[in-house]
C-alpha cells in the first residue's frame, strides 16, 4: 500500500469513528435529540423517524463493514468477505438507501440539494446492485471497481458532515443556507472522481 493510500485510510477511519460515535446519542430514541430538533415538522408526519433511524444506524454499520472489506486480512478470508459483503448489500438496499429517500423528501434547502441527494442515493443503489451482480458472476475486477464507487457514495455520509463542519468553522459570516447547495454536491462528487482516478490507474491491487 502506498503512503497516499495509507493516509487516506487513516483519514477515512478517523471520520467514520467520529460519525459512528455521534450516532450513539440517538439510541435513546427521543424524537428531539440532536439533529432531530431541526426536523420537528417532519417528525410529526410519522414517516421521518423510522427512515431516519434506519438510515443512520444502518449507515454506521455499512461504513465500518465497507471499510473492513478493503483490508487484506478480510479480503483473503473468503467466507468472512462474503458474509460482510452480504451485510453491506442488505444494509444499503433495505435500510440505509430507502431511509435516505424518505429523508430527502423532507429536505427544505431548495431544489438543488434535493436533486443532489436524490441522484446520489440512486447511484448508490445502482452501484451496489452492480457490485453484487459482478461478484455473483465471478467478475472480480468489475466487482472491485463497482464496490469502490458504491463505498465512495456511502462515505458521502462522512464527507457531508466534514464539509458542514468546515464551512461552519470557515464560513466567515456567509449564510449556511447559501453554502448548502455546494456542500450537497461536494459531499459525493469529489469522492466519485477520486474513485474513477483510482479505477483508471488500477493495477490489480485493490488495496492501493
Amino acid at each position: 500500500m502506498t503512503l497516499t493510500a495509507k493516509i487516506l485510510r487513516y483519514f477515512a477511519f478517523f471520520w467514520i469513528f467520529i460519525l459512528s460515535l455521534s450516532v450513539v446519542q440517538y439510541l435513546t430514541f427521543k424524537p428531539d435529540t440532536g439533529f432531530l430538533q431541526l426536523k420537528q415538522f417532519a417528525v410529526k408526519t410519522g414517516w421521518y423517524l423510522p427512515a431516519f433511524y434506519a438510515h443512520i444506524f444502518a449507515s454506521s454499520v455499512i461504513l465500518i463493514v465497507g471499510f473492513l472489506q478493503f483490508s487484506k486480512k478480510v479480503y483473503n478470508n473468503r467466507p468472512l468477505h462474503r458474509s460482510l459483503g452480504k451485510v453491506y448489500v442488505f444494509g444499503v438496499l433495505f435500510f440505509s438507501a430507502p431511509g435516505a429517500y424518505v429523508m430527502t423528501m423532507f429536505i427544505n434547502r431548495g431544489t438543488g440539494p434535493f436533486i443532489s441527494f436524490l441522484l446520489q442515493n440512486t447511484l448508490w443503489i445502482c452501484f451496489t446492485i452492480a457490485a453484487w451482480y459482478y461478484a455473483k458472476n465471478q467478475q472480480i475486477p468489475q466487482h472491485v471497481k463497482m464496490m469502490r464507487r458504491s463505498y465512495a457514495l456511502a462515505f458521502a455520509a462522512v464527507t457531508l458532515r466534514f464539509y458542514i463542519y468546515l464551512f461552519t468553522m470557515l464560513g466567515n459570516g456567509v449564510g449556511f443556507a447559501n453554502n448548502y447547495l455546494i456542500i450537497a454536491f461536494l459531499s459525493w462528487v469529489p469522492n466519485l472522481i477520486l474513485v474513477e482516478i483510482i479505477n483508471y490507474h488500477d493495477n490489480g491491487d485493490i488495496f492501493g
